[in-house]
């Protein structure tokens, strides 16, 4: 028997999960390296691992006993225990964690009746779990059931979202008949990436088919990717026949009609005549033709829009706003795979590495090494293959860059990733992809599809004599995987632990050849490297940091996306002037830059240009680009907690410093923040960071201490008020407690609201917290209209001098 705690399928007799069985291995394979996409398809059929289907992998391919528990272990996608019909994912994420994702989670817990110790409802329909990210930053909190995305799920509307899924997936599609054939009188341009589908495109898509169909009008619907300004979704582009562009930002499926009949004529005299009545008497009936968005002015639909974009440059993100994702066809005629018959028709393979070198590009994934002298090492290398990798596994909590990129400009990413190989020599690519990101790796696998069929990556490329062919390898949850040595061992077959350098992958990489390896915004502006010159492409940035730099802007931000800006920008402009200040009229604290490698720049230094070396001065990291803006109300000892914990959850536990030297940082922090924390555990925790960076391994464990660092260096004052009993925010849960004041008026709100019955219904009386029932999910707050309940420290003698 395995030694897995894995329980049998009981829905399924045993020759029905053999014969399922077979059927998988027969079409992923049997060697020991195709483990991972093995153990997924099994998950993919049975909802997790059943012990007879392990059995059956060791009868039937070279997988042995010590591997498979190896690696289902450490991967967290993979489940050992059976799962209910339907799996919550609570995103905690840095932008979520900071808008209260945990609150979120209890409050499911609580609404599903979930047991103590279990993640599973007892009728089996829910299992729940957190999960690191999912990209999806500016809806935060966001929630993930199933396929399903909504995004800023407060506590107290958990009960709505469960309503609203249930109802969704109950509802059977419409059929009701093919939309007419009319003339096309113009083009309407629909956000639907992951953001967009969130908060509603894709009804918002059902209904420009319904409702041109109802005023027999034909229109091109035309899916786009990323729009950016991601709290402005839904968000159309109405394109009229002179070329002509009116946006609509916000929109709802009420307003569609009206702003179809506004821009198009109906199809016939009599839907011209009969919609003109219907509408007549709906404006005279109700409010909702007046307040549709089609009757505000241009300013006030776009002005957030236009200062969103004033300050951006779109090299990574060329064809915002009109490039459909998967058209391949406007993709070229738009210079798509231009750079990619240069190269191949114009230029030889040292010409290519020289363009990149001199262009200044430097790596977007982390570190910042020169792309160049990286393809330089793997085109110089004598052998015969050569692989080229692009890491999507962009697993830093706040960060959704890549996959917006992913999703929204695949064969831009294709084409560099061609380019390069041209360059180094390199036959054989991968494209490294989370499986957190079903909708990237949807639309990159249907990309390359296209691509092969027309030549443009396979055999003899262009009817040249270069060869390059292109996989997909989904990740199985393991963020250390987004080290490239440690991703290299994944896609091997192996738990994904982390190699020393050297020799690195440019020289011994992938089954021990020459590896490039390159993250997707990096691969993304090797086209425009190519097609404008290096020349053209230094001439923005700064002198050590050329090119643009695409972010995640999101946390405590009045308008958060993504951007791409130019490097040299500073961080006060980013706040500002694109993202529109700190929500909420609230005052700037930090800006935390860099996800779990980064750091955390307090307010006053965000006058600092964007590069990689501003940063290393200030002791973060550009990292993946991930930038979360911290407000007054965010405790800095709390962020740094968040940070640590995270990754001391994902350390892979090869070497000791990463391994044992995090927990004890979490240890410490964990006791600061609870209350219990002694002055001088500062500073074995700044002892213990500096040792932590110095000693580990890998990046993870190297950069691991920086929010704990750069905390103390600014906001050490903020530890010593932990240290006495204070947290000013009341983030810190147990140092805190809500207490209602003697001006309650009785008007029992708090007490409906409260989820466990801590405040007794009692009508025009003054309430009262009963402490020990309270789980401090805020929800008596957030509906207290007259600002009565408060929180307070719980150390009576802290609570008396700051009163």
């Amino acid at each position: 028997m395995s030694n897995c705690t894995c329980e049998n399928n009981d829905k399924l007799s045993h020759d029905e999960v053999m014969a399922k069985m077979d059927a998988i291995i027969k079409r992923v394979g049997t060697s020991r390296k195709v483990i991972i996409p093995l153990l997924q398809a099994i998950q993919d059929e049975f909802n997790y691992l059943p012990g007879e289907a392990i059995e059956r992998i060791y009868e039937k391919t070279e997988i042995d006993r010590a591997q498979l528990i190896s690696v289902s272990t450490f991967y967290s996608q993979f489940r050992h225990i059976p799962y209910g019909k339907h799996l919550i994912k609570v995103c905690a994420g840095t932008a979520c964690h900071v808008k209260g994702a945990n609150n979120v989670y209890d409050s499911f817990v609580r609404e599903l009746k979930i047991e103590k110790g279990s993640i599973t409802t007892d009728d089996q329909l829910f299992s729940i779990e957190k999960v690191a990210c999912l990209g999806c930053c500016t809806l935060a909190p966001v929630v993930q059931i199933d396929d399903k995305i909504y995004g800023h799920v407060a506590p107290g509307k958990v009960g709505e979202v469960m309503t609203a899924f249930l109802e969704t997936s109950e509802a059977k599609d419409d059929k009701s008949g093919k939309t007419k054939d009319y003339k096309v009188v113009g083009e309407v341009r629909l956000g639907m990436g992951s953001c967009c589908q969130a908060s509603g495109s894709s009804d918002i898509y059902k209904e420009l088919v319904k409702k041109s169909d109802e005023l027999g009008i034909r229109v091109d619907i035309k899916s786009v990717g990323c729009v950016g300004v991601c709290n402005q979704v839904p968000l159309i582009d109405v394109v009229l026949e002179d070329g002509a562009v009116k946006r609509y930002p916000n929109v709802n499926a009420s307003e569609i009609k009206e702003i179809l009949h506004h821009h198009f004529k109906p199809g016939s005299l009599f839907k011209r005549f009969k919609n003109s009545v219907i509408n007549r008497v709906d404006t005279y009936h109700t409010d909702t033709t007046w307040d549709n968005v089609v009757w505000k002015s241009e300013n006030e639909r776009t002005g957030l829009i236009d200062s969103f974009l004033s300050e951006q440059k779109h090299i990574s993100t060329e064809g915002y706003g009109f490039l459909a994702p998967l058209d391949l066809d406007e993709y070229i005629h738009h210079q798509g795979f231009g750079s990619l018959k240069k190269v191949i028709s114009e230029k030889t393979p040292a010409q290519v590495v020289q363009e990149v070198l001199t262009s200044g590009i430097r790596g977007r994934g982390g570190g910042g090494f020169p792309t160049g002298e990286k393809m330089k090492i793997v085109a110089s290398a004598d052998k015969t293959d050569k692989y080229l990798i692009c890491n999507g596994d962009e697993g830093d909590p706040g960060a959704f860059m890549d996959r917006m990129i992913l999703e929204s400009y695949p064969y831009r990413v294709i084409e560099g990733m061609a380019i390069e190989a041209f360059a180094v020599g390199a036959t054989k690519g991968i494209f490294y992809i989370r499986a957190e990101y079903p909708l990237a790796v949807q639309r990159i696998k249907r990309a390359l599809e296209l691509c092969k069929e027309r030549n443009l990556i396979g055999d003899k490329i262009l009817g040249s004599d270069f060869s390059f062919d292109i996989s997909v390898f989904e990740g199985a949850g393991a963020f250390v995987c987004g080290e490239e040595t440690a991703l290299i061992t994944s896609i091997e077959g192996d738990r994904g632990f982390p190699k020393q350098k050297p020799p690195f992958p440019a020289v011994s990489g992938l089954n021990g050849m020459p590896t490039l390896v390159n993250n997707v915004e990096t691969l993304s502006q090797i086209p425009y490297v190519i097609r404008n010159g290096a020349a053209h492409y230094a001439e923005t940035g700064t002198e050590n940091s050329k090119g643009t730099k695409v972010f995640a802007l999101a946390g405590k931000i009045k308008n958060g996306g993504l951007i791409e800006v130019p490097m040299g920008i500073s961080l006060n402009q980013i706040i500002e002037e694109i993202g529109g200040g700190v929500e909420g009229g609230e005052k700037l604290k930090a800006v935390q830059i860099g996800g779990p490698s980064g750091g955390c720049i307090p307010a006053h230094l965000c006058d600092i240009p964007v590069d990689f070396d501003s940063f290393k001065q200030m002791g973060a990291m550009m990292g993946s680009g991930g930038l979360v803006v911290l407000s007054e109300s965010d405790c800095m000892v709390d962020v740094a907690r968040y940070f640590l914990s995270f990754t001391c959850e994902e350390s892979c536990g090869k070497c000791t410093f990463c391994r044992v030297g995090i927990r004890r940082m979490l240890d410490i922090l964990d006791r600061i923040c609870s209350g219990q924390a002694k002055m001088e555990d500062i500073d074995k925790l700044e002892n213990l960071a500096h040792n932590v960076k110095k000693s580990s391994l890998c990046g993870l464990g190297k950069t691991a201490p920086n929010p704990v660092l750069t905390t103390l260096k600014y906001f050490r004052e903020e530890y010593e008020e932990h240290i006495h009993g204070l947290c000013k925010t009341g983030k810190c849960k147990d140092m805190m407690q809500y207490v209602i004041t003697d001006d309650c008026v009785g008007c029992t709100k708090c007490a409906k609201a409260c989820p466990v019955d801590a405040i007794a219904y009692a009508p025009y009386e003054v309430h009262d917290i009963d402490q020990e029932a309270c789980v401090k999910c805020g929800l008596c707050v957030d509906e207290c209209e007259f600002d009565t309940i408060k929180k307070v420290p719980v150390k009576e003698d802290v609570y008396a001098n700051n009163n």
